[in-house]
């Protein structure tokens, strides 16, 4: 393989212009469940900081009689959260046809989420910039998503380096939706166009659609696709083909924390249930928090006397929010659940986990002046 750094320099410019409007200072993002994405279309798929995300992608044809012959053409992912908006990691496909040189396609990429929803943006802005090792380019992309109730809508304009041109530049633009009909359940689909496709080649609008699934009490998904696109590349995701392409893919998040330096707690006090505290309520006083992504957001809450806090789960796996000293404990908390408890006296309270006591948190709770 040849590397040509002044072409890799020019595609390299153009991408940086492209993202220059995600490159803005935001809240932080959350990763996703694979029911918030269609299938060629990863937006703003981050792992939490200290996260390595691994996605299995396997997709296959099937060959004309007598043969009937099966062809396999896997992608695998794996990327890792370096901050809560970061992601770096690179695509393998073991059987790509981007290129008939290079049957092992590489993509070596990173992935910037500055804005989400969820932190209260008016909608989800993400950046990508890739490097492929089969086009010997830089290839970039810019997305962005809303949820419009359980639909959420996407749209994405690429930047590609032309693999059978040297330096020569092609731009492609589509968008997907995920229909969100059940926590556990959802029904995508997307379509990518390249603007300027070579007449003399056979290069067809992309499309997949899949039946993503959650998979409960569990932190991984599972999709059931069509397509008919080879790789989750962003160049084999971008170029349509003849062909129709069945086949799955499969999420494994692992948390570093659980088996680096995410031991119990140091306390002796046995875990026990506690009601909520029984004082009237003020809404002002009511502080919403969540659990994501195996980890409590905030991690550290400061409040006044006599605030309640809410955890919501938004996991599909069951935890706890449990004191370090036992004084109080939420039992299992499953999936779209909440609970909720009003702390009436000033100190800080430590709390974990106790499925996964890597998680932890602190309430520091303030004297009213």
């Amino acid at each position: 393989m040849t590397i040509h750094p002044a072409r890799t320099g020019r595609q390299g410019s153009r991408v940086i212009l492209f993202l220059a409007a995600a490159t803005a200072l935001a809240p932080r993002v959350t990763a996703q469940s694979l029911l918030d994405r269609s299938p060629n279309l990863w937006g703003n798929w981050i792992a939490r900081t200290g996260t390595v995300q691994f996605n299995f992608l396997h997709r296959f044809t099937r060959s004309g009689a007598p043969e009937r012959k099966i062809s396999n053409f896997p992608t695998f992912a794996l990327g890792v959260g370096l901050a809560e908006d970061v992601m770096v990691g690179f695509h393998y496909a073991s059987n790509s046809t981007l290129t008939p040189r290079f049957p092992n396609e590489w993509e070596f990429f990173g992935r910037y989420a500055p804005l989400t929803e969820r932190d209260g943006a008016p909608l989800d802005v993400a950046g990508q910039v890739a490097y492929n090792a089969s086009s010997e380019g830089v290839d970039g992309e810019l997305s962005l998503a809303k949820w419009v109730g359980p639909l959420r809508l996407i749209v994405a304009g690429r930047v590609l380096a032309d693999p059978f041109q040297e330096g020569n530049t092609q731009f492609s633009v589509g968008g997907g939706a995920s229909l969100k009909f059940h926590r556990y359940l959802a029904l995508t689909g997307d379509a990518m166009a390249l603007i300027n496709r070579d007449p003399t080649r056979d290069e067809r609008v992309a499309w997949s659609a899949g039946l993503h699934i959650a998979l409960p009490r569990t932190p991984h998904t599972l999709s059931l696709q069509v397509a008919n696109v080879n790789t989750a590349t962003l160049q084999g995701s971008s170029r349509g083909g003849s062909e129709r392409r069945y086949g799955f893919e499969f999420t494994v998040p692992i948390t570093l924390a659980r088996f680096f330096g995410g031991g119990s707690p140091p306390t002796a006090a046995p875990p026990r249930v506690e009601t909520p505290s029984a004082l009237p309520v003020d809404p002002t006083q009511v502080v919403q928090a969540g659990i994501r992504q195996m980890a409590f957001t905030p991690a550290r809450i400061e409040i006044p006397v006599g605030t309640t806090v809410t955890w919501t789960n938004d996991d599909p796996v069951a935890h706890t929010v449990t004191a370090n000293d036992g004084s109080f404990n939420s039992g299992l908390v499953d999936g779209g659940q909440s609970w909720s408890y009003t702390f009436t006296e000033p100190g800080e309270f430590p709390f974990y986990c106790v499925p996964h006591p890597f998680m932890k948190g602190v309430i520091v709770v303030q004297e009213e002046p």
